[in-house]
This record gives structure tokens, C-alpha cells and sequence, in this order.
């Protein structure tokens, strides 16, 4: 067979492939990590169900038509409220009905910790959805605190304080038991029980105390450090009795009302949770015996968000599902509790990362592609004459079916060769350009012969990334996926639309930051390791749109401001069956604008305003510039402080 009949062959074996939108599913995991909240529709583009079977859907592109309409330009984050509502509903339902099934005689309080997502829109939210179930807060700091007693109001849930504390941080949360709240101080050194005796006596105040506990159980995942000998927080068995005894003394021992312990954030195997569980519930049935009071056990954080859909131990993943995660819990506490003869304590979770996760999603635009191989539909023998260029042209017309790997070598020796004659000024730019045009159609064309071949050899299967594009797309991720670039955090992405035709390209994304880690080259797929290039189509002038899926926990607050790029637009759309399109956008927050941003690295507006002010004037001063212009141009600077600080493509 010729080498021209084998290309031909593998053209209309590619272009005989049917896709289909399972197609689409299967290749983007939405099946696996959606939870039944995300799906593509019969047009090819992705849809959200707030409340799954309960309720509408709704088309993501036509929420962010109506955010354009109403001003809103990218990135943009949109939150799905009812979503969020419906997380919170899922985690209190799955523990309660853990508690019946097992018969177990207490009940469950959730607390929502705030550090998730401080944004008051978003605890506005958890706060009235949960209600129904008494669903309470955690704090981890002052400002938390403070925030979280204005927004309490429920006499029956809880406001857990972790972290360590000052006098102002305990003598808040005791102005809030004064008001009647149900607000424990869990203390994290011994020097806090003092302190806490010695302010409750001075506002005349019995204390909720709790104690973290410092586990022997490890963690797992991204956070197993923080837990077992190496924990920041907790007291060993020795400090817990030292505070036992502290609290006997000043005649308070009643007051410690709570077992705490937390084995690290999004813990991603269940065994390891169990395990921990059962220590602490022995020191909570221990502890009970010694005389105190105790009511609460607070398991912590740790619940984790099946991100790739790999429902494995990989450390963006969990092995284990949110109903198996609250009969886990349930159980093992009664096992001990019923074993040490102890009556069955209040059960607490801190579960943030499961309740905030799924509800936003940020839309990208990509708006320029950057290829490696030559964008040509047909190669032709190069017009300069040189030894190399001939030797680039025959290596890349021989190359058939016997010889792809050894084309590919002789490509390699070829482009470096070519590169050190350029270095020693043997050859010119044109000739550098035209040996690596066709470096990079030998490797296309050579990687064709391997598609689904038994054996590819280890260099082959590295060139689906060295082949790949960047595609360019109007977004920060030192703002938006702290997570991804600090520690490899892997988010469901794909695009919004177009999804019922093949995505025929494969790249990376990069962000507009002036800094080479502003990339996400790293995405979800059946292996827990990732893949390193997403499924994307070619760019044709339209705009292309991008999701990020699972951003809520952590990315909103974290975020840096990397280049001055500052928070992005948010759009917060409600289900409505009154409205024609089934929903409504119920607010739109602006994103940082430059003045904004400026301000916070001691920039103020005014100020660089009245500086370019002056340079105008020597301008003017110094007949570079007539006054109508100069001050046309000056209005033009100071109307630019009050835009967006991401690119306006439209």
C-alpha cells in the first residue's frame, strides 16, 4: 500500500465515526460527577437540574445570554441558589435517616463552616435552607464570628468557634451565649480553658466548652499532614485530662459539653473516616465517665466531592457517597457508645466542601487557539532549495505504515540539527521555519499511524500532548482555580455547547496573567492520575464557551489577585415555574473593577487621576497635545478605572 492510499484510509475511517451525545457524556464524566445536577441536552448543550428530578432544567448558555444582556461580560460565575438549597436539604436528610434506620437515640445538628465560602449570598442561603433541620455555622476566626452572631437567629442550632482564640474572640462568642445561642467554644490548647474560666466568671456566664482531640488516626489525601502527631490543632490524651481537671476545679466541669476532632479536608477513602470515628467516639464514651456533662460529638470536616467521577481514593475523589458517608458515622458512634454503655450524643458534621461544591460554575471564553502544527490542509515540497528542507520534505512524503517510528527519529535528529546550524548562523529564519512546519506535520502524521494500535511506544503516547494546542481563554487561575495551581486539584471542565458534534482538537488552557503557571494542563478522566489535554472544537470566529463545574468550596474566597485580575462577574439565578424560561436572574454582583483593585495595593483613583492630570497639562504645556484632546484623552484614562479588569471581547 502507498503511502498516499494509507493517509486516504485513515481520512474516511476518522470521518465515518458517528458522534453521539452519550458520546459526550462518556468523554466528559458529566454522568459521573454531576450527580444527576448536570447534563447535555439533545441540541448539545449542557443543562443543570437545581433539584434534580424535582424540578426544571435549565440551559446554561441562556443564563449567560441574559447576564450579557444585563451587562455582565466574562469570566462570570453564576450560582445556581436552589442547588445550593438542595445540598443542604440532601446532607441533613442522609443523617437523619441514617439515625432511624439504625435506631439511634440522639440526633443530628450540622453546622455549615463558613471558611468554605464567606460570601453572604451564600450563607443567606444555608442559613434559611437549613432551617427546617436547625442547620447551624462554624467559625474559624474573629471576623466569622462576628458575622455569624448577626445571622443566627435560630435558638435551636448551634455556632461552633474552632481556631485559636484572644480574649476579644471568647469574650464574643460568651456575649452570644448571653444572648441565648447555643454557641460552643471548642478549645484548642490548654492556655484557652483558663482564659475562657476566667472571662465566663467576669460576664457571669456558664460556657459551652468543647475540646479537639488530636488523633492517632492519619488523614488521607492532599491534608493527611495536618492530622495524627503532626496536627496543628487538638490536645493529646495527657492536656485533655489537664483540662478536665481545670474545668473540675473552677467548679465548671458541666460545662464541656463537646467531643471534636477533624482528620483533614475532602478525605477521600471511607475506611479512613470509620476509623477515626470509632477513636473518637471511645474518647467522647471515656470522657463521659470521668463526669462531665457531655452532649455533642463533632466529627468535623473531611465529607469529600467526587470531583474526576472515579469514585476512588485518588485525592480529587471519594470512594464512598454522601447517604454511606452518614451511616458510617451514625453507626460506628452507637457501636462504641453501646459498647461503653454511654448514651448516644448529639452527632455535629462540619461538612462545607459538599454542600457549596456543585451549585456554581465559571463560564470562560476562549478566544484565540495557538497550534503547533501548521494549520494546512495539504503539504507541498518547499520552494527554498537547501539540503535540510529537502531531507524535511522526504522524510515527511515516505512516511507509511513500516516506518512511523523511525520517520519520527529522523524528524528529531533533523530539528536539531537545523537548530544548531541556526545557532551558528549556517542558515537563515526562513529555512528554521520551514524544517520545523514540517517537524510538527511528521509528528501529526506519524501519531495517526498509532491510533488504535495494541502497542504504542512510550514517546508516541507523550506526543498527544506535545501535539496539543493552547487555547486561550479570558480568566485568572490564581483567582478562580487557586486550588488547581496550588496542589493539582483537578475540576470537571467542557464546553458548554457544540457538544453534538465530535470535539476533533485536544489543548490545555491557558489564562491571561503574565505568568507561565496560568494554566490548567491537568484534567479529570477514568484514571485517577488525569489526562493532560481536554477534548475541545476548532475555533470558527463564534464564541466559544467554557465551564468550570465544582468551584464553590474554597476558589470564591482564596482567590488572589495575581496581575490585579480581582473577583469576576456572579449571576444568582432562582427556578421559578412562573417565568417563561423557568427561572429568573434574581442579582448580578459586579466584578472588582480597576480602581477597585488598585485600592487594595494603596492606589487610590483620585490620586492617579490628579497624577495623569498633570502629565496632560506639560503635554498640553508643551504643545505635544491640544487641550481638546488632552482632556478627552484624560476622561478616556478615568472612565477606564471604573471597567472590569478582565478583557472586554465583546
Amino acid at each position: 500500500m502507498t503511502p498516499k492510499k494509507e493517509k486516504k484510509s485513515v481520512e474516511v475511517s476518522e470521518n465515518t465515526q458517528v458522534w453521539s451525545i452519550e458520546d459526550a457524556r462518556e468523554l466528559y464524566g458529566i454522568e459521573r460527577w454531576g450527580l444527576r445536577y448536570f447534563d447535555i441536552n439533545t441540541k448539545g448543550d449542557v443543562i443543570v437540574a437545581p433539584l434534580k428530578e424535582r424540578g426544571a432544567s435549565i440551559r446554561i448558555l441562556d443564563v449567560v445570554d441574559e447576564a450579557l444582556e444585563q451587562g455582565l461580560h466574562f469570566p462570570m460565575l453564576i450560582r445556581f441558589q436552589d442547588l445550593l438549597r438542595d445540598r443542604v436539604e440532601r446532607i441533613n436528610n442522609a443523617f437523619n435517616d441514617a439515625i432511624v434506620e439504625f435506631n439511634y437515640k440522639s440526633i443530628y445538628r450540622g453546622v455549615y463552616p463558613i471558611k468554605v465560602n464567606q460570601l453572604r449570598e451564600v450563607v443567606e442561603e444555608i442559613i434559611d435552607a437549613g432551617s427546617p433541620f436547625h442547620y447551624g455555622l462554624e467559625v474559624g476566626s474573629k471576623p466569622e464570628l462576628f458575622a455569624a452572631l448577626a445571622f443566627h437567629e435560630d435558638s435551636e442550632s448551634l455556632i461552633i468557634c474552632n481556631g485559636y482564640k484572644d480574649h476579644l474572640f471568647i469574650k464574643t462568642a460568651l456575649i452570644g451565649m448571653k444572648l441565648g445561642k447555643k454557641v460552643i467554644l471548642v478549645v484548642e490548647k490548654v492556655e484557652e480553658v483558663k482564659n475562657v474560666i476566667k472571662y465566663a466568671r467576669k460576664y457571669k456566664v456558664n460556657p459551652r466548652l468543647g475540646i479537639r482531640i488530636r488523633l492517632s488516626s492519619r488523614g488521607q489525601g492532599k491534608w493527611f499532614k495536618s492530622t495524627g502527631d503532626e496536627a496543628k490543632f487538638g490536645l493529646t490524651a495527657p492536656e485533655i485530662l489537664e483540662a478536665s481537671e481545670l474545668l473540675k476545679e473552677a467548679d465548671m466541669a458541666d460545662c464541656f459539653k463537646l467531643v471534636h476532632f477533624h482528620i483533614g479536608s475532602q478525605v477521600p477513602d471511607i475506611l479512613t473516616i470509620k476509623k477515626a470515628t470509632r477513636e473518637a467516639a471511645m474518647y467522647y464514651a471515656k470522657l463521659k465517665k470521668l463526669g462531665h456533662d457531655l452532649e455533642y460529638l463533632d466529627v468535623g470536616g473531611g465529607l469529600g466531592v467526587d470531583y474526576d467521577g472515579s469514585r476512588s481514593t485518588f485525592h480529587s475523589s471519594a470512594n464512598y457517597s454522601l447517604n454511606e458517608y452518614a451511616r458510617d458515622i451514625i453507626y460506628n458512634i452507637m457501636d462504641v457508645c453501646d459498647l461503653e454503655s454511654v448514651e448516644h450524643p448529639v452527632i455535629i458534621n462540619e461538612s462545607g466542601r459538599a454542600v457549596v461544591s456543585h451549585h456554581s460554575v465559571l463560564v470562560v471564553e476562549a478566544f484565540g487557539h495557538i497550534k503547533k502544527i501548521p494549520d494546512i490542509k495539504t503539504a507541498v515540497k518547499p520552494k527554498l532549495k537547501h539540503r535540510l528542507l529537502e531531507e524535511a520534505w522526504s522524510t515527511y512524503s515516505s512516511i507509511n505504515p513500516d516506518n512511523p517510528l523511525e520517520s519520527y527519529h529522523d524528524a528529531l535528529q533533523l530539528r536539531e540539527e537545523t537548530q544548531t546550524h541556526f545557532e551558528l548562523g549556517l542558515i537563515g529564519l526562513e529555512i528554521k521555519a520551514e524544517v520545523e512546519k514540517f517537524f510538527w506535520l511528521i509528528s501529526a502524521e506519524v501519531f495517526k499511524y498509532y491510533k488504535g494500535a495494541d502497542y504504542i511506544p512510550e514517546e508516541i503516547m507523550a506526543m498527544e500532548y506535545t501535539l496539543s494546542g493552547q487555547y486561550l481563554c479570558n480568566f485568572s487561575v490564581f483567582q478562580s482555580l487557586l486550588d488547581h495551581w496550588g496542589f493539582g486539584q483537578l475540576f470537571p471542565i467542557m464546553p458548554l455547547h457544540r457538544l453534538n458534534k465530535e470535539p476533533t482538537e485536544k489543548g490545555t488552557l491557558v489564562d491571561i496573567t503574565c505568568d507561565s503557571d496560568g494554566k490548567v494542563s491537568k484534567f479529570i478522566s477514568h484514571y485517577e492520575e488525569g489526562v493532560d489535554t481536554l477534548n475541545l472544537h476548532p475555533l470558527d470566529n463564534k464564541p466559544y464557551y467554557l465551564g468550570v463545574f465544582l468551584t464553590a468550596a474554597y476558589q470564591d474566597i482564596m482567590g488572589d489577585l495575581h496581575n490585579l485580575f480581582g473577583r469576576v462577574n456572579e449571576a444568582h439565578v432562582f427556578l421559578d415555574e412562573d417565568e417563561d424560561s423557568g427561572y429568573y436572574i434574581e442579582e448580578t454582583i459586579e466584578g472588582t473593577t480597576m480602581e477597585k483593585v488598585l485600592g487594595l495595593v494603596q492606589y487610590s483613583g483620585n490620586e492617579l487621576a490628579r497624577l495623569m492630570k498633570r502629565q496632560f497639562d506639560r503635554a498640553i504645556k508643551d504643545d505635544r497635545l491640544r487641550p481638546n484632546e488632552a482632556m478627552r484623552l484624560l476622561n478616556e484614562y478615568e472612565k477606564g478605572l471604573k471597567e472590569y479588569t478582565y478583557l472586554d471581547l465583546l
